[in-house]
């Protein structure tokens, strides 16, 4: 599962990389988490934008106790194997994919409560792209989240699961093909073109916010 990723560029920098025609009003946020603000480039009416979304589709649930709605809670990562299934409406559609720009992302690793931030980026991909997929919501605008798949086994010690990385010559496969071409983009990045950074710097070094629980659909 994937809940933290960083992207060191501006938003300057990923139009001029991604072909892509930045929105206004808006900074490039340099680590992104659950349930708040992240970047992604999409298509509308033919040409490529970037934009401003929620990170996570909100999950309603409700209190077994009180039978109220709960806070919702952001589904920030997508299993592959649920494509043709659960989120096959957006899948099919290419409009409601996009690509999720990133420098590295991070896994937590070590023993319980004291678990480090072990960040792991693309060798040759100063900036890559994590498929994704978006959608509007009534609670929070425009959100998006990422697909993931099994991790390869390098990096299985880390955790089990890893973002789809695309090739740079697969993101307009992405965005604008039949459903059937973008699934075979669905696989595991080559991982000697992987770089991992292990670090000493707390996993939760920041206070959670209340929308932070994550959830895999």
């Amino acid at each position: 599962m994937c809940n933290l990723y960083t992207h060191k560029s501006t938003v300057a920098e990923m139009a001029d990389l991604f072909r892509a025609e930045p929105a206004r009003g808006f900074n490039a946020p340099q680590e992104t988490y659950p349930g708040y603000p992240g970047l992604v480039i999409r298509e509308q009416h033919g040409e490529r934008i970037i934009e401003q979304m929620v990170w996570g589709f909100p999950r309603r649930t409700v209190n077994k106790r009180t039978g109220q709605p709960n806070k919702p809670q952001p589904v920030n990562n997508l299993r592959d194997d649920r494509l043709w299934t659960f989120w096959r409406k957006q899948f099919v559609d290419s409009a409601a994919r996009c690509l999720i720009p990133f420098t590295a992302f991070a896994e937590a690793e070590g023993e319980k409560g004291q678990m480090t931030r072990t960040w792991i980026n693309v060798a040759d991909q100063p900036i890559a792209a994590w498929a994704g997929l978006w959608r509007q919501t009534d609670e929070w605008g425009n959100a998006y989240s990422g697909v993931m798949c099994d991790a390869s086994p390098e990096l299985m010690e880390i955790h089990d699961r890893m973002p789809v990385i695309l090739h740079p010559d697969e993101h307009a496969t992405w965005l604008n093909a039949p459903a059937e071409e973008a699934l075979a983009l669905v696989r595991r990045y080559p991982a000697d073109r992987l770089v991992i950074d292990r670090t000493d710097v707390p996993w939760f070094k920041r206070q959670a916010a209340p929308n932070e629980r994550t959830t895999v659909v």
